[in-house]
């Protein structure tokens, strides 16, 4: 696991939320995923692909500043600061948000096993 690979993968998890990529976010998105929104609710896997499925989530731009990787053994620890512009369930959404998500690294590929999002 490289720095490289870490940046590569957020750039293609960046993608598949921005066009709702469901086979790609099906694919990097750990089955037991657990994620805090900015609002303090957790959502799962489920839930996140079930909004993307219905067209809740609209990206209209979003532009990555990726702040720190740490790598630890087979897991991978980001910092990111989204500026975003889009809505999600109707709401408008606008501003900076910094991410804090968890990779691992599986037999069949990394996955985002967790994280959160707060708005700055």
């Amino acid at each position: 696991m490289t720095k490289t690979e870490i940046i590569d993968l957020e750039n293609t998890l960046l993608e598949a939320i921005k066009k709702s990529d469901i086979s790609v976010l099906e694919k990097i998105l750990h089955d037991d995923l657990l994620f805090v929104v900015p609002g303090g609710n957790v959502i799962t896997k489920a839930v996140d692909l079930a909004s993307h499925r219905a067209g809740e989530m609209v990206v209209e731009e979003i532009i990555p500043t990726i702040e720190q990787i740490n790598i630890i053994e087979d897991t991978a620890v980001v910092t990111v600061v989204y500026d975003l512009k889009g809505s999600m369930l109707g709401n408008r959404i606008e501003g900076k948000f910094r991410y804090i998500r968890f990779w691992k690294k599986f037999p069949d590929g990394f996955k985002v096993i967790g994280g959160s999002c707060t708005q700055l």
